[in-house]
């Protein structure tokens, strides 16, 4: 890792390699140079360059010095704050460092001898502690502030001696993990250390240096003014942070923020501390003072706002809020183009909600200014998978891997695209590879022994299924135990597919009977599992539809006016978020973010077809009333008040004909696409001015062949689909059935929901037509078996 002395030096040599005129500056001849050289594979216009360099000096003002131009601190400054990478420059440019010590500081090449005895004693300060403590704009100011972080580096040593000593001290390495890619500091990321140190809170010894870190922020307290007050709170909570002791820093930087409220800094870093304690919420809080002070700061702050989007964008990610997040990421990179962090995290975020396109173009704009960003190619390989581009995927993941061997997520993925390939063995192998990463990922172990079923090891893959359950006692481990069991009693060979299943033939829909009304029929069952599946996916179907209700009746939305002139109630995409994030209040942010794409790809997509990011809130409640939990008729009931809800219907108590056709018309595009996109195509017609009652909706909405009539079978799938039937086990998958079970009358095998949506059935039972009854539960089963025998052996007949 480059440190920051190195660090320091590369970038001295950058600047006195373009300093043509050694005037100690860089004019914006001399920066359109080193911009052009240190992009060789770059074909700039004059245009661009000009627009570069306006954005550098316009963000960078503090750092330029009258017609000299840019100084060396702000070259320094620019690769601090993400606008490039010193070493790919410096590798570029062919550069070497120097060892003598002529021209050791740039400033000191004209100075006097006073000032270079001055800087002499810089230089020892700076050896005492971080390369921060000695910046012009984040240093330290005081001289007394220098004696109490000399005072706390020796508390710190002590304690750490103590706790090493003691078996206390750990420190975990993270190299193998994906970078979260924010700005821990207003300074460079190559700072951030890849070891990340626990302390041990609970002893004596923490406790002792607890209390005279107490008396080091009294000497500060008892400082001559203010301003040394503060200095020597953000120094002490600088060298906490440095020492990973967050909690502690913490405290400084919030006594710091009592201290000068309006100030950028403690609001920043009191953020970082939160983040990385885990409280998003807070540290959103503390990130949103921290740029509402930078935007009213004028330009003194300015060239600190894209560090201050990325972070906040990261702690809206740590609470699940991923297009609000996008948002500050897109702002962060528009003031910076070159912040290749803001552009990853962009990318990262737009795969994270769905939008592969925009995600990949990002993802590759990041890489295209830091090609060794190992966290980039593995997202943009995951985003070319998404797009069904698995070659160019898999050669993407081989790239991140080599250059980070040990990287989990990107081991982890390749293994899931090559399991979508029905490559088991090679998805095998990368799921080893991240067990001899990480052992303890019983997913990667649960994954692992799935890709050998599939490869025929079925030994091999029961023993990685033990492991797994050593490691976590989830059902469906004991499920896939079960279904191994059932694939070794009967023998049965693969079908070519995943996961060992059996022999099976696909019958056409026609030869598919049912014994009466109430068993549901094939199609309706395949159209309500995928909405069933979006519910679980959202978790829909545990918000309580009244939740939208009271949604609509105490947050009202302001009106707009769409292309067309219409009234509507719309709302962007990041503030639809925020309601969804209320309605899904009891989901963990990561279980959220998955309910946000969802959402995103299925629903949002739909509403929003011109790309304007807003969508009309009205039609959106509507369109989640029907999955939401509560009675059917009140979901109904919430649908139509939603419709009612929007401006063009709210004067009375019936809405448009035409409102109610479009609405219908949407939920069958949305939920049942196979029907619903060719009728979406019909709604460019004349319109119906004609009004219609909650009553004659309903009927509208209950139309089996034209409305939402499948409502009824997602009802009967919600409060029947978590049963079991004892060990009797689906004919095809082998696995237990849970949920309704479809027993064919004349052969007597069963089916499970899946396997019977999607007309599978035993080859060994070869029919014109297939008669089945549906069974809800195994006591119905039981109760037609004691009752009904006589009377299938004379329909047998």
């Amino acid at each position: 890792m480059t440190t920051r002395g190195t660090r320091s030096e590369k970038v001295k040599r950058i600047f006195q390699q373009f300093d043509a005129n050694r005037d100690g500056g860089l004019n914006r001849d001399e920066m359109a140079a080193l911009v052009v050289a240190v992009n060789p594979r770059v074909k700039f216009s004059d245009e661009q360059i000009n627009a570069i360099l306006d954005e550098v000096f316009r963000t960078y003002g503090d750092f330029i010095d009258g017609e000299k131009g840019l100084t060396y601190d702000g070259l320094l400054r620019t690769y601090d704050d993400g606008a490039g990478d010193v070493d790919r420059d410096f590798d570029a440019l062919e550069l070497e460092l120097n060892d003598d010590n002529k021209g050791s500081s740039i400033e000191a090449e004209a100075s006097s001898s006073s000032i270079v005895d001055e800087r002499v004693m810089e230089s020892q300060k700076k050896q005492r502690t971080a390369a921060w403590a000695v910046s012009p704009n984040h240093g330290i100011v005081f001289d007394d502030t220098w004696k109490i972080v000399d005072d706390l580096e020796i508390l710190i040593k002590r304690l750490k001696s103590k706790q090493a000593k003691d078996g206390k001290f750990k420190a975990d390495n993270f190299d193998a993990f994906s970078d979260a890619g924010w700005s821990r500091e207003l300074g460079p990321s190559s700072e951030i250390s890849e070891k990340r140190v626990f302390w041990e809170e609970s002893g004596n010894d923490y406790a002792a240096f607890v209390k005279d870190l107490g008396v080091l922020r009294s000497r500060a307290d008892g400082a001559r003014s203010r301003e040394e007050a503060f200095d020597g709170h953000m120094a002490i909570g600088r060298v906490l942070y440095d020492h990973q002791l967050f909690k502690e820093a913490l405290v400084s930087f919030k006594r710091a923020c009592e201290l000068q409220p309006v100030d950028v800094r403690p609001h920043f870093r009191a953020g970082n501390c939160l983040h990385v304690l885990g409280r998003y919420k807070e540290a959103k809080e503390e990130f949103l003072l921290a740029l509402e002070a930078a935007e009213a700061g004028g330009n003194q702050w300015s060239y600190l706002l894209p560090q201050i989007y990325v972070n906040l964008g990261i702690a809206l990610e740590g609470e699940g809020m991923v297009l609000s997040a996008c948002e500050y990421y897109r702002e962060a990179a528009i003031l910076c183009p070159t912040h290749f962090r803001a552009l990853k995290l962009l990318g990262s975020a737009l795969f994270g909600v769905g939008e592969y396109r925009a995600a990949v173009k990002a993802l590759e704009e990041a890489i295209f200014m830091k090609p060794d960003y190992a966290d980039a190619h593995c997202d943009l390989a995951s985003a070319l998978h998404a797009m069904g581009e698995d070659e160019k995927a898999i050669e993407v993941f081989q790239k991140a891997i080599d250059l980070k061997p040990g990287h989990v997520d990107a081991l982890y993925n390749l293994g899931g695209l090559y399991m979508d390939l029905g490559r088991f063995q090679r998805a095998s192998e990368m799921y080893t590879r991240v067990l001899a990463v990480w052992p303890n990922h019983w997913r990667a172990q649960l994954n692992k022994a799935v890709s050998l079923l599939g490869a025929g090891e079925t030994e091999e893959a029961k023993k990685a299924l033990k492991e797994a359950l050593k490691l976590t006692n989830r059902v469906e481990l004991h499920d896939a135990i079960s279904h191994l069991k059932q694939i070794q009693k009967k023998k049965v060979k693969g079908n070519g597919g995943a996961n060992g299943e059996g022999v099976f033939v696909i019958v056409e829909p026609s030869k598919f009977k049912t014994v009466n009304d109430k068993t549901t029929l094939r199609q309706d069952l395949a159209n309500a599992l995928q909405i069933r599946l979006f519910q679980r996916i959202t978790r829909l179907s545990r918000c309580d539809v009244e939740l939208l209700k009271k949604e609509m009746g105490e947050n009202d939305v302001p009106v707009s006016y769409s292309g067309s002139g219409v009234p509507e109630k719309s709302i962007r995409k990041p503030n639809l978020e925020e309601i969804l994030r209320r309605l899904l209040n009891f989901l963990k942010p990561e279980t959220f973010q998955g309910a946000v794409k969802a959402v995103n790809e299925r629903i949002l997509s739909v509403l929003d077809d011109t790309g304007s990011g807003r969508v009309d809130l009205g039609t959106f409640y509507a369109l989640l009333a029907p999955i939401c939990s509560g009675n059917p008729e009140k979901r109904k009931r919430v649908a139509f008040d939603a419709l009612l809800w929007r401006p063009v219907n709210e004067a009375g108590s019936q809405i448009k004909k035409a409102d109610a056709v479009r609405y219908i018309k949407l939920l069958r595009a949305i939920y049942i696409p196979s029907h619903g996109a060719s009728e979406m195509l019909e709604l460019h017609g004349e319109e119906d001015s004609s009004m219609v009652s909650f009553k004659e909706f309903l009927v509208m909405f209950d139309d089996p062949d034209w409305g939402f009539g499948i409502m009824s079978t997602l009802v009967k799938l919600e409060t029947g689909d978590r049963n079991r039937h004892g060990k009797c086990v689906c004919s095809v998958c082998r696995y237990p059935i849970i949920g309704s079970r479809f027993k064919e009358m004349k052969s007597h095998f069963s089916l499970c929901s899946q396997c019977y949506s999607e007309g599978k059935v035993p080859p060994a039972f070869k029919q014109d037509e297939y008669k089945f009854k549906e069974y809800v539960s195994e006591a119905e089963a039981m109760k037609d078996k004691c009752k009904c025998l006589p009377l299938q052996s004379h329909n047998d007949r």
